[in-house]
Order: C-alpha cells, then sequence, then structure tokens
C-alpha cells in the first residue's frame, strides 16, 4: 500500500517508456487523489491503526502492541530453551549468544560467534519484534520464527548439532526439565516442539512505548522539533515506504544499491550470503536483495547493514541515501534523521530498553 502511494505522489509510475507509447496516459489530479483515497480506504480496512491517534492512523508505520496472546506455559520453556546452551554439540552457545536480550536483542558484532570460534557471514538481525517480520533471516529462507529457530542448532558454525535427536538426548537427560516439557508437550522433546516454543517464547519479545509510538497515540511533547523534522524527512526521502508496520520493516524483500552499485564500492570480495534472496530463489531479479530490517531500537544494534560495515547511524544514514535514493544528505539532514532514530527504542518488561555492551 505504502509504495502504491508513493508511485501516486512521486509520478514514477507509469515508467517513462510507457508514456512514449500511450500519450495521456498520465494520472490528473482528480485520478491521483482518487487512487490515494482508495489506498487511505483499504489500509483502514484491511490493515487498521487501531492504536494510533486519529490523526496518524493512515501512516504506514504504526504503534508496537503491548502484547500478543500466547500460551504462557510455553512461552516459560521456550524462554529456558533461548538461554540453554545444549542446543549447540559442545555446551557453548544458546540463542541469547547472538541475540541478547541485554544487548538490543544482537551481539553487537559483525559476524556472530559460534562453537569452536567460527563465525557467520552475516549479521545477526535482532529478535525482538521479529514476531512482526513476513518472513526470518535476511535471505526469507525460514517462513515462521519456529522456522528460524530450527536452523542455528544445526549449522555447523553457528551452534553445531548433527540432530535434533543429539540435542533431545541431551534434553531428557535433564529429568526435572523433560518432566516439566512434557506436562505441556505429552509427546517430550523433539524439533517441532522444541521450536514452538521457542517461537511461543519470540512473540513476547515485543517493545512497545518508544517515545515515537508514543507520539503516533497522540502525546506531541514525546518528541523533540529536530526528531520531529527527522520524521519529516524519513517520510521525505521514502524509508517509510519500506520501513513500514510495527516493526518498521520486515515486510518486503528489497534491492541494495539502487542508485549506486554498493558491492563494488565496498571494495571486498563478493559472499554467498550478499547474494540475499537469490540463494533461496535462484531468480537473478532476486540478487543483492535482502529482507528489510526493522528499524525498533535500532540505536542499540550496532553494527548496521546484512555484511554489518556500517558501524555507527551517521554512516548508515548516508549510506542507505547514497545507494537507496541517490542523495547525499548534508549534516543537519543527518542528524535530525539519527535524532529520530533514537525515538524507536522502546520498553521491554516494562522498563526502557539499554544495551550492556553500551551501544550508542
Amino acid at each position: 500500500m505504502a509504495k502504491v502511494e508513493k508511485v501516486i505522489l512521486d509520478g514514477s509510475m507509469p515508467m517513462v517508456k510507457y508514456y512514449l507509447i500511450h500519450w495521456g496516459a498520465s494520472l490528473s489530479d482528480t485520478e491521483k487523489q482518487m487512487a490515494l483515497n482508495w489506498a487511505k480506504e483499504q489500509r483502514a480496512a484491511f490493515y487498521p491503526n487501531l492504536l494510533a491517534d486519529a490523526k496518524w492512523n493512515n501512516e504506514t508505520i504504526r504503534p508496537i502492541q503491548n502484547s500478543v496472546a500466547v500460551d504462557v506455559r510455553k512461552v516459560i520453556l521456550g524462554n529456558l530453551l533461548f538461554h540453554d546452551v545444549r542446543l549447540s554439540s559442545d555446551n557453548t552457545v544458546s540463542c541469547s549468544s547472538c541475540h541478547g536480550l541485554n544487548t538490543g536483542g544482537v551481539d553487537n558484532k559483525q559476524y556472530s560467534e559460534g562453537v569452536g570460534g567460527q563465525f557467520g557471514g552475516v549479521n545477526a538481525p535482532s529478535v525482538y519484534n521479529a514476531h512482526y517480520n513476513f518472513v526470518q533471516f535476511w535471505d526469507g529462507r525460514a517462513a515462521t520464527l519456529a522456522d528460524q529457530a530450527a536452523g542455528p542448532p544445526l549449522n555447523p558454525v553457528e551452534m553445531a548439532s548433527t540432530s535434533f535427536d543429539e540435542i533431545c538426548e541431551k534434553l531428557n537427560a535433564d529429568a526435572d526439565f523433560s518432566k516439566a516439557f512434557k506436562e505441556v508437550y505429552p509427546d517430550g522433546f523433539n524439533q517441532a516442539n522444541i521450536t514452538d516454543a521457542i517461537q511461543e517464547f519470540e512473540r513476547t519479545l515485543l517493545t512497545p512505548n518508544s517515545r515515537f509510538d508514543k507520539y503516533l497515540k497522540g502525546d506531541e511533547t514525546a518528541m523533540t522539533a529536530d526528531e520531529l523534522a527527522g520524521y519529516d524527512l524519513f517520510k521525505k526521502y521514502n524509508c517509510a515506504t519500506c520501513h513500514v508496520g510495527e516493526n518498521m520493516g520486515g515486510q518486503s524483500y528489497e534491492l541494495l544499491g539502487i542508485k549506486h552499485d554498493y558491492f563494488a564500492d565496498r571494495g571486498t570480495e563478493l559472499t554467498i550470503e550478499d547474494n540475499g534472496r537469490f540463494k533461496e530463489t535462484k531468480n537473478e531479479r532476486d540478487r543483492h536483495r535482502f529482507k528489510v530490517p526493522g528499524l525498533r531500537n535500532v540505536a542499540l544494534t550496532a553494527p548496521y547493514f546484512h555484511d554489518g560495515t556500517q558501524a555507527t547511524l551517521d554512516e548508515t544514514v548516508k549510506a542507505m541515501a547514497k545507494y537507496e535514493i541517490g542523495v547525499d544528505l548534508n549534516d543537519q539532514e543527518v542528524k535530525q534523521l539519527v535524532a529520530f532514530l533514537h525515538t524507536l527504542t522502546g520498553e521491554y518488561q516494562g522498563k526502557l530498553l539499554v544495551n550492556d555492551n553500551d551501544v550508542h
């Protein structure tokens, strides 16, 4: 819906080549307004923004819910499993090793460290608000949080278990845990039940009540003038076309390097992870396309990009403007955009989310 509105407003569709053949095909002001009204009506009907103040209920971004319905028994088990190193072959790595709840849901490393000191090839996304993503992983290879949870335990670089049978054998040796688990999952430990429990826990990892969310809910004192100017720039430069929804991302795949060749400028050898969605589809159009990362709590989750090459928000904002929209931001614009991004830090369990690694 956001993309429909964008191309109507900026006139980028139909494309110029189409006009050369179909003269007079451009939309009149009346037709543009009809299309925009249609988009607004569709959003209200099928994607109602119930938490936002009436003034903002047609925004492409919406406040995060305080909670979603979950099975608390599964959440408790999933929390234990999320922090359990027995999911790894040498009992040294857990889900929380790379997705620390006290470090913004990430580990603040360019690449995460797995068993035996091995490093992966892609930057770890935050586990916070992953519930809202339409798929998981940068390349979208997991359809659900449960599918995602099944990947790292068997990845030879990350947790390196040979099978879930190996994991279940270790967990079954823990009589108390096994008993508690069977009270919720009568058939006991297996891949489906383990990943289901982790998924249920991860659905609770929401971070509502950021200052930006408070503003969207009607508190006009929640943001400063510079922060509001940053939000205006965020929309002016079409960031809000892809960074949409509650998580401000995670709803589409987008090309990295629309206006300039990011990978050529990076100056390092291409890796298999640089292929993005192409890894899974083998469709050339998907090369270098990635699931749009969510921006919630982004001030806490450095470094940035799939390859972890951007160390700061200033660098990231400048790079995105250059490679995605072909704009060189001035210092004031960078300052205001970064100020806005700092308003996206929310609360977890009623307290403002912080990063014990002291990332700013």
